[in-house]
């Protein structure tokens, strides 16, 4: 097949397989009159590369999953240990994302009026809430509660 046939077939631009190719994922095909020609095992390559995308791992993890063990090692043992390997750095990801979250929501109540009081700023763990003028009339009536 040429690059175009495997690209519509596979449901990538030509421009990725040959990326593919250049950070050294997918093996150089051969070449008939000049062109690129590949088997149909390709396809089949490309669906698990993009197994590996969907599941969050880089290039160089795939190029790990694909070349990175002995040709006799099953996948099953591939993807556990590039699973075992990922989950903890996806869990870091998931709590990052929610304490953005918190810090988020937090920033939707503040009311401070300048940077300088900002709790979110000074990293306080309170709420962000503007100064109350205090009233004059207020003021000297708690004065003589006394």
């Amino acid at each position: 097949m040429a690059i175009g046939e495997v690209a519509r077939r596979a449901g990538l631009n030509a421009s990725a397989i040959r990326y593919y190719e250049k950070v050294g994922l997918l093996a150089k095909p051969e070449r008939v009159n000049g062109r690129r020609h590949y088997g149909p095992e390709v396809l089949e390559f490309l669906a698990v590369v993009r197994v590996a995308q969907q599941a969050g791992f880089t290039i160089a993890e795939t190029r790990t999953l694909m070349h990175g063990f002995s040709a006799e090692t099953p996948p099953s043992e591939r993807w556990q240990q590039l699973a075992a390997e990922k989950l903890p750095e996806l869990e870091a990801q998931i709590e990052r994302t929610f304490a953005m979250k918190r810090l988020l929501e937090r920033g939707l109540r503040c009311e401070c009026l300048s940077l300088e009081d900002c709790a979110l700023v000074h990293d306080e763990d309170t709420a962000c809430y503007a100064p109350q003028p205090v009233s004059e009339a207020r003021f000297l009536g708690s004065a003589h509660l006394g």
